[in-house]
C-alpha cells in the first residue's frame, strides 16, 4: 500500500506549515529504520520564504528545496556529509536571484546546490540564442543567461508518498511557462528507500504548449569534501573524451585527478560520450584520495547521452568543487548545440523523462566495486582521449 500527503498545492490552497511525518504518525511498519519527512520555512536574510523538505530515510538525509526547482541542498549519508562549501551558504529564494547580472551568470548567486538542474528551455552558457531558417535568415534573436531558469523557480504542488516496502518519494510540479513563450513542466519524483545509501530522481518533462518547444537538461551534481581533496579520482567508461577548451587542454594527461585547492585556479572542463552498460545506463564514480569512499551518479544515456566533468579546485573560501553532470547536451551556447543535434524537440503534449541515481560508497570494498564496475565497461570500447577541443562538441 502506498500513502500519500499534500504538502502544498498552490491550486487547492494548501499549505502544510507543519508538515512532518514518520512510521509511528501514520501508524506503519515502512522498513526497519526510523525514517521522516518534514517541511521547514527558512526565515531570514537572502533565505527568506524557502521551503525545504528534509527527507530522512534513516541513513541518508537530503534537504530538497520546493522553492528552487526541487533541487538538492545537501545531503548526510552514514554519516558522511554529501555537500560542497560554496561563498553562498544558504539557500536563496529566486526573487533576490537577478540572472541577468554580470552580463548574464546571476544565476550563480543563488548556486550552492548539491544537485542543480539547469534548464528547461536552455542550459549552458550565456549569450544570444540566434535561430535561422533555411536560408540562413534570421527567424529570432533572444538573450540566455547562464543555465536557465528551472533552478529559480518553485513548486506550485509537492507531494509526499510512502509505500509498505519501504520507498519514500518527495513529487514536485515545476512550470516554465510565459506568454508568448511556451509552457514547459517538470515532474520531478525524489525516491528512497529506508536505510539507503541512495536517492533516486526521475523527471519527467512535458511539453503544455500548443506548438513544439525546445528542451535541454543537464544535472550539475556538484561535489565537495570529503570526497574531493588532492589526488581524488575521477572514473568513467567512456568512448570519447575531449576538453572543452585550451584551458581545459592544458591538463589532458591529468584530467581524472583532481588537485589541492589553488589559488588563481581556472575551471576546466570535460566533455565525455559515456559508455552503457546492458541496461543503457552509464557510470560516473569520485573517489576520495584514500580511495575509502566515493560518489556514484548513475544515468540513463538514453536521455542523458553526455557528461561534462567540472574541475573548480580553487581555494575552500572562494568553493573548492567538482561537477559530475549528466546532460541532454553539452553546456555550450544553445545556438551551437542545435546547430550539432544536441536539442530536444517536443511537439505539443509530448514527453520525456530523465532517470539518475546518487549512491555513496562508504568503505574501501563498496569503491573498488565501483571502480571495478567502471574498468569493466571500458573494456567495451577503445578510449579516444581527444588533447584538443572536439570541433562538433566545443564553439
Amino acid at each position: 500500500m502506498t500513502r500519500s500527503f499534500t504538502v502544498l498545492d498552490v491550486d487547492e490552497g494548501i499549505y502544510e506549515a507543519a508538515f512532518a511525518i514518520d512510521a509511528q504518525a501514520i501508524g506503519a511498519e515502512v522498513g526497519a529504520a526510523d525514517w521522516s519527512v518534514r517541511l521547514q520555512r527558512l526565515h531570514g536574510g537572502l533565505s527568506e520564504g524557502v521551503d525545504v523538505i528534509w527527507l530522512d530515510n534513516g541513513c541518508t538525509r537530503l534537504a530538497i528545496l520546493a522553492t528552487r526547482g526541487m533541487g538538492v541542498w545537501k545531503a548526510t549519508v552514514a554519516g558522511t556529509p554529501l555537500e560542497w562549501k560554496s561563498p553562498v551558504e544558504r539557500p536563496v529564494h529566486p526573487s533576490f536571484v537577478d540572472q541577468t547580472r554580470r552580463g548574464g551568470i546571476g544565476w550563480l548567486d543563488g548556486f550552492n546546490e548539491l544537485i542543480c538542474r539547469c534548464g528547461l528551455s536552455s542550459h549552458g552558457a550565456p549569450g544570444t540564442d540566434v535561430i535561422k531558417d533555411a536560408s540562413g535568415n534570421v527567424l529570432s534573436e533572444q538573450f540566455l543567461p547562464l543555465h536557465g531558469r528551472i533552478a529559480n523557480l518553485a513548486a506550485h504542488q509537492v507531494r509526499v508518498e510512502v509505500s509498505d516496502d519501504g520507498a519514500i518519494s518527495v513529487i514536485g510540479v515545476v512550470d516554465e511557462a510565459s506568454m508568448f513563450g511556451g509552457k514547459l513542466r517538470l515532474i520531478s519524483t525524489l525516491t528512497t528507500h529506508v536505510g539507503s545509501t541512495t536517492f533516486e530522481i526521475s523527471d519527467t518533462v512535458q511539453n503544455l504548449g500548443a506548438t513544439s518547444a525546445e528542451v535541454e537538461i543537464l544535472y550539475h551534481c556538484n561535489i565537495g569534501r570529503p570526497f574531493l581533496g588532492e589526488g581524488a579520482t575521477f572514473h568513467m567508461a567512456a568512448e570519447e573524451v575531449a576538453p572543452r577548451d585550451a584551458r581545459a587542454a592544458e591538463d589532458m594527461d591529468t584530467w581524472t585527478t583532481c588537485g589541492k585547492p589553488t589559488p588563481g585556479y581556472t575551471e576546466q572542463c570535460y566533455f565525455v560520450k559515456p559508455i552503457t552498460d546492458d541496461d543503457g545506463r552509464s557510470l560516473a564514480v569520485l573517489r576520495n584520495p584514500s580511495a575509502s569512499k566515493a560518489v556514484a551518479i548513475r544515468f540513463d544515456a538514453s536521455t542523458l547521452p553526455w557528461l561534462t566533468l567540472w574541475k573548480n579546485t580553487q581555494p575552500e573560501s572562494d568553493g573548492y568543487v567538482t561537477g559530475l553532470e549528466p546532460g541532454s547536451s553539452f553546456p555550450n551556447l544553445k545556438t551551437f548545440e542545435r546547430q550539432h543535434g544536441r536539442v530536444i524537440s517536443l511537439e505539443s503534449q509530448q514527453s520525456m523523462t530523465f532517470d539518475l541515481s546518487i549512491s555513496v560508497a562508504t568503505d574501501e570494498n563498496d569503491t573498488t566495486q565501483l571502480t571495478d564496475e567502471v574498468n569493466e565497461l571500458q573494456t567495451r570500447h577503445e578510449l579516444k582521449l581527444h588533447t584538443a577541443p572536439h570541433a562538433d562538441w566545443s564553439q
